[in-house]
């Protein structure tokens, strides 16, 4: 008769890929986020930072998983 045993680790082997996925979905969030903020900027605090306005507009309008 063999002998069968079930072997249960708490160390799931997905549970690195969870926490991986979630600080992608964070970074992806805070990106979209900022660039929201900085789409909504005036001219004056633009020209304050010593950016264009084309130099803005290039970065707001990048997709949120494009760093």
């Amino acid at each position: 008769m063999a002998d069968i045993s079930l072997h249960y680790s708490s160390k799931a082997p997905l549970a690195g890929t969870f926490t991986a996925f979630n600080q992608i979905f964070a970074t992806w969030r805070r990106r979209a986020q900022e660039r929201r903020e900085l789409a909504s900027l005036d001219y004056r605090t633009v020209r304050d930072l010593g950016l264009s306005s084309s130099e803005i507009q290039f970065e707001a309008n990048k997709p949120f998983w494009r760093g």
